[in-house]
């Protein structure tokens, strides 16, 4: 990274790419957020960032209506309820201040996009640390083309978009031994959530199975687990429940026993059930196959093989393999970014080995190039051991040896002999510069892996940012043009405008995150919370886009249940008096609190109500 970029084309293209990926994925993004297909989730994190501005730190009424004290002992959400009993997420007090001055939902979007940029640059620099520039690059490009790279960033700002980047910087001070760059790294990286210990877990086990820095990684490994433990049973228990009643129970209450569980009791009943762990691990097989050839592709499968792609990146898949529910092994949602930083650091180091062993032999030809230069005779360029070439091993496993079988071809015996080769000697020595490149037929091979991944996450329509360019459903036909959808924003935004900025509110999903800068804020069709009084009121206000649900109902089982309870609710608080509806416009209905009903309103919501 110090060569000068201009003199450096594989540093160029690698600003090149992060360049367009930046661009690409803010346009996208802002696009989803502004054409109002960002959801729940943006609004949360919103609604967090606007109370931690105001002094009131991560409160949320959004969160408090997942609360298992809403969810399942039918309470009201309350607006002073701490998120931090279902996330325990301290590093967002990072971008408090960048919130401050442009507190917007935009504002968190482009964070997204820039945390996740940053990361593939500091990869590139891990890269360097072992590889030379060409081959540094190519890892680069593969992260900024991987699925669980793009499709968690095309989506709803999280949490866990700070990670690639913490884990990476935290790497590269290992690689450079700045040490207290190290350890403040780790720190921030346990303060993005309750379980980003599993992934600081994963590299200390790395540190240890290396024997490179064993003592650091028994320390990091003590230390994460029980921070965890910890946080997970003493500190978060101390704002709400969810943590035992709701979360451990969604993702792991088939090794607990009753209807709620500690982190230690998850930890115990999966220890004590083998063959309930060995079940989870390969069902569903199929599931899990193609999830993992999703997080391989990219890197053309080279941490299928790689031991410390393995080390680093097996705790985090093991926590998703072992869970249940759809999302865990869902490709394109903001879980799998957590597999992403031990999948390319132990591909780096796999790199390493092949590139150790064709320097190896390059070293009789560097020897005849000295002689040259004795002799006066113009020499080739020679292997500099400072541009990333390095010719020692210090990634601690087992490397190659000159005259040796590569490590992984000793992995003959269980794959193809052509695919054992194939991946045994992927690197030759370009006969000028005498620097090692990829064989012609393995780079063709990764290109085709990364267009792949390109492919299937742009086919993929991942959190239907792509909405304008990916049919939703076929049969059904459901497809939603740029045209359609701008014209119905056209619609909403004169409603929006008419709501008082201080005023409660309660709004449908996709709504949500444009109205979640206030501190009452719901998803229709919940509309009461308990205020800052402790009284149990109803929202001022309730926006209602039946346009969206209606569109998608046809096809979408979710969406017909969700349209069909939206309009019982609001004809039956039309019906009490409660609620007046005041305006109506292509199928998204504003009502506001003791008003009167707007007489062409009301006639349009009839005739349209007529039709359910």
């Amino acid at each position: 990274m110090g060569t000068k970029w201009h003199q450096n084309p594989a540093l160029q293209v690698v600003l090149g790419v992060a360049v367009g990926f930046f661009l690409i994925s803010l346009g996208l993004t802002l696009h989803r957020y502004f054409s109002f297909y960002a959801s729940y989730d943006q609004g949360i994190f919103n609604q967090v960032f606007w109370n931690n501005a105001q002094g009131r730190l991560f409160q949320s009424s959004l969160s408090s209506a997942l609360s298992t004290n809403v969810v399942h002992n039918g309470e009201f959400p309350d607006v002073s309820y701490h998120r931090l009993g279902q996330h325990f997420t301290p590093a967002l007090l990072l971008w408090l201040p960048l919130y401050r001055l442009f507190p917007s939902p935009v504002t968190l979007t482009v964070l997204q996009v820039v945390l996740v940029t940053a990361a593939g640059l500091v990869l590139y620099g891990l890269a360097r640390e072992y590889l030379e520039p060409r081959l540094s690059a190519w890892i680069t490009v593969s992260f900024y083309c991987a699925n669980a790279v793009l499709g968690p960033t095309l989506s709803n700002f999280h949490d866990i978009c700070q990670l690639p980047l913490l884990i990476f910087g935290l790497l590269l001070a290992m690689e450079r031994r700045r040490w207290w760059a190290f350890w403040i790294l780790a720190v921030l990286v346990l303060a993005v959530r309750e379980d980003a210990g599993v992934s600081l877990f994963g590299v200390g086990v790395y540190l240890i199975l290396s024997k490179r820095y064993p003592g650091r990684g028994l320390a990091l490994c003590m230390i994460s687990f029980t921070y965890m433990v910890a946080l997970t049973n003493l500190i978060m228990p101390l704002f709400s429940d969810d943590i035992s009643e709701r979360f451990m129970m969604e993702r792991f209450g088939q090794y607990a026993e009753g209807e709620t569980a500690s982190t230690l009791e998850i930890i115990w009943g999966i220890v004590s059930q083998p063959h309930r762990l060995l079940i989870e691990l390969m069902t569903p097989f199929w599931g899990t196959l193609k999830y993992l050839i999703g997080q391989w592709l990219p890197l053309a499968f080279v941490p299928a093989i790689a031991p410390a792609s393995w080390a680093v990146a097996g705790f985090p898949l093991l926590k998703l393999l072992i869970a249940k529910g759809e999302s865990v092994l869902a490709i394109t949602i903001r879980y799998a970014m957590t597999v992403v930083p031990g999948l390319f650091y132990g591909s780096i180091l796999w790199w390493s080995h092949r590139q150790q062993a064709i320097l190896s032999r390059a070293q009789p030809l560097n020897s005849e190039i000295s002689s040259e230069v004795n002799s006066g005779v113009s020499p080739q360029i020679n292997v500099g051991a400072n541009s990333g070439l390095n010719t020692e091993s210090r990634s601690g496993f087992k490397t190659d040896q000159p005259g040796k079988r590569p490590e992984s071809s000793r992995s003959g015996r269980f794959l193809a002999p052509f695919l054992a080769n194939f991946f045994a000697n992927p690197l030759t020595l370009n006969p000028f510069s005498l620097e090692p490149q990829l064989k012609p037929q393995f780079r063709r091979f990764w290109g085709i892996c990364l267009s792949l991944s390109l492919f299937f996450t742009l086919t993929s329509n991942p959190n239907r940012t792509l909405y304008f360019l990916i049919p939703d459903s076929v049969q059904p036909w459901v497809y939603i043009s740029l045209p359609q959808q701008w014209s119905h924003v056209a619609q909403i935004r004169p409603l929006l405008a008419q709501i008082p900025s201080e005023a409660g509110v309660a709004a449908t999903t996709y709504i949500v995150p444009h109205v979640s800068g206030r501190r009452q804020v719901l998803r229709f069709p919940q509309y009461r919370l308990r205020n800052d009084a402790g009284n149990v009121v109803s929202l001022d206000y309730i926006i209602a886009d039946l346009w969206q649900l209606d569109q998608y109902q046809v096809a979408f089982q979710s969406d017909r249940k969700r349209l069909k309870e939206i309009v019982e609710a609001i004809e039956q608080l039309l019906t009490s008096g409660e609620y007046g509806i005041t305006d109506f416009r292509d199928e998204v209905a504003l009502l506001q609190k003791g008003q009167s009903s707007d007489p062409e309103a009301l006639s349009a919501w009839k005739v349209f109500h007529r039709g359910y």
